[in-house]
């Protein structure tokens, strides 16, 4: 109904460009909204003052111009002005059902659109560092990725999915090491395990693994390994942070390139892999796993320095080399390069969003947790300043979630090893409910997330209601078929003027809103407008049940509502489909 209403406005933009009114150059954007009080009709537009300047005239005068430019349509039952010069359309009841046999011929293709006209969008998300399990901390980013994948692929964009494995650096080191200390106390060592190592039951199980495929082979004696490292945490004069990374140096030059590099491969391939297999149970899947340590291999982070360099974008200082990004409205430079010849994990990112353009899409998505916010400007200054545009980089920031269990926070610290994964969510409250209430907010608010609330089935559990909405459909179609009535689409279709109570106009009138919501919805990366949407019409439905008899002796009216409510359970489906959730026929 929007769009055709759209297209009249349009038209009388055309004839008052054709007299004058207004120049020939002018596009005003014409806005269509459905109103909030039916008193004030279906649908309204504010045109007339966003044309009072240029036409010239005060803008409830302008409406009533408009008003009488408007040709006759058989969808409108009267136009009317509001306010300071709102027009106020009363679209015809009947037509108001004109969507349903759009959604029985369109089916899951209902809601698609073109806004995105084809343009390449990579959207790179979760991207947790291999170093343990998922937790549900990353569930969240997992949920709204994804979800945002689904968004723009049914808005017309063509999105490519990617996970950046942060399998290099630091972090990578202390994994590595814990693992072998781990393997170290299976062989017999006797020592205290690092207060800032990867504490993990995890941990424990690759150090298994590593003990089963060498035995002792890469066995060093304890007072070896720690002999000549700094006190560790708790000790006078300790510091964790030297300790662990002494630790690190004495495992590198104890094991030699090739061991080393064996421990490090179980643990980053263990962790990887487990990653993936959760993933891939939450209904999360990528393209491309590109990783951090390619980066390095084959030299695209040199390439990258060096380019920034040549433009003198890199200085050095005290030893290290430092990237100018106050010059593009940071609030400090950034160090690229440490005094010991390390990169920088900023480093690694440059390269990688270079890498990114150069595989040419047109738009790049970050998702990244929202204590990376202040991440945003030094990367966006680094692509400036490599002559790249900035503006295709878009980041999203997502809240964490903070899990409740019978009113208490649960712990989630990865390096402890306290915290509840991924995993083990979904297996308590099941994939719907975690991928539902993942994406029911905006990313960027805070949310809690209520164990009990999402195993509940009652009307206070969202994906229940929503859920209920479909099989209670898929029931009522399967009641008929018991009595002996067969769905005709057909005739249901011809009998559309039957349904005349409210709750029938409202819910066509609810349907008749998903397409603008997806295109609102892709538009802003925003999936938790389809939640809404979704709670919306599963109470238009569960109204209309309450209210209503579907399978009733007068077949015109029999079908027509069964009808109807086929059109309601495609748009259900669609809906959940395009936030992970399934679509159950009996609950």
């Amino acid at each position: 109904m929007k769009p055709q209403i759209t297209q009249i406005l349009t038209d009388v933009v055309e004839q008052l460009k054709a007299q004058g009114v207004i120049g020939q150059e002018h596009a005003p954007r014409i806005s269509v909204e459905n109103t909030r009080d039916k008193a004030h009709g279906d649908f309204a537009t504010n045109l007339a003052m966003m044309l009072t300047k240029e036409a010239g005239m005060p803008p409830r005068e302008l409406a009533q111009k408009i008003i009488s430019m408007v040709e006759h349509s058989p969808i409108i039952r009267k136009v009317e002005i509001a306010g300071p010069g709102f027009i106020n359309f009363f679209v015809n009841e009947l037509a108001k059902f004109d969507v349903v046999p759009t959604i029985l011929a369109q089916k899951e293709a209902f809601g698609r659109c073109n806004v995105g006209q084809g343009r390449s969008v990579l959207l790179e998300f979760v991207s947790a560092n291999p170093t343990g399990p998922l937790h549900v901390g990353h569930g969240r980013g997992a949920a709204y990725g994804a979800s945002v994948a689904n968004l723009l692929a049914v808005a017309g964009f063509n999105v490519a999915k990617e996970y950046y494995v942060n399998d290099a650096g630091r972090q990578m080191d202390i994994l590595a090491t814990s693992v072998w200390l781990r393997y170290l106390a299976l062989c017999g060592e006797t020592f205290t395990f690092p207060s800032n190592g990867y504490k993990g039951d995890y941990i424990y199980q690759i150090s298994e693994t590593l003990r089963a495929q060498y035995g002792s082979a890469l066995s060093k004696p304890a007072f070896e390994v720690f002999a000549g490292v700094s006190a560790d945490e708790g000790a006078d004069g300790g510091d964790k942070e030297k300790h662990i990374d002494e630790l690190i140096v004495k495992a590198k030059n104890l094991l030699g390139s090739t061991h080393y590099e064996a421990v490090f491969s179980a643990a980053v391939d263990s962790i990887l892999a487990d990653i993936k297999e959760d993933l891939a149970g939450f209904g999360v899947l990528f393209d491309n796993w590109f990783s951090e340590r390619s980066l390095m291999d084959s030299g695209v982070i040199d390439a990258a320095l060096q380019k920034l360099q040549a433009a003198d974008k890199i200085y050095e200082k005290d030893g290290a080399l430092w990237f100018r990004s106050t010059d593009y409205g940071d609030e400090k430079d950034r160090v690229v390069v440490r005094e010991n010849g390390l990169k920088t994990y900023f480093a690694s990112d440059i390269a990688y969003h270079f890498n990114k353009l150069e595989r040419g899409f047109d738009v790049l998505i970050d998702i990244w947790g929202s204590d990376h916010h202040g991440y945003v400007p030094r990367v966006k200054a680094a692509m400036h300043a490599m002559g790249t545009n900035p503006d295709a980089l878009e980041v999203l920031l997502v809240q964490f979630a903070v899990l409740y269990r019978g009113g208490e926070k649960m712990a989630m610290s990865t390096r402890s090893g306290q915290f509840v994964t991924l995993r083990e969510l979904r297996e308590e409250v099941g994939v719907d409910a975690a991928r539902f209430f993942y994406v029911q907010r905006k990313s960027e608010q805070h949310m809690d997330f209520d164990l009990d609330l999402a195993k509940s089935k009652s009307n206070e559990n969202p994906v229940y209601y929503i859920q209920y909405a479909h099989a209670r459909i898929c029931r009522v179609l399967e009641q008929a078929r018991e009595q002996g009535y067969t769905l005709d689409v057909a005739q249901g279709l011809a009998s559309l003027d039957q349904l005349t109570t409210e709750q029938e106009a409202h819910l066509a009138t609810e349907l008749s809103k998903y397409p603008d919501v997806v295109a609102r919805a892709a538009l802003a990366y925003e999936p938790h407008q389809i939640a809404y949407y979704l709670k919306d019409l599963a109470h238009a439905l569960h109204s209309y049940y309450n209210a209503n008899q579907f399978i009733v002796e007068d077949a015109a009216l029999r079908q027509a509502r069964l009808t109807l409510i086929s059109a309601v359970q495609q748009v259900v489906q669609n809906g959940l489909a395009i936030i992970g959730v399934s679509a159950p026929e009996k609950m």
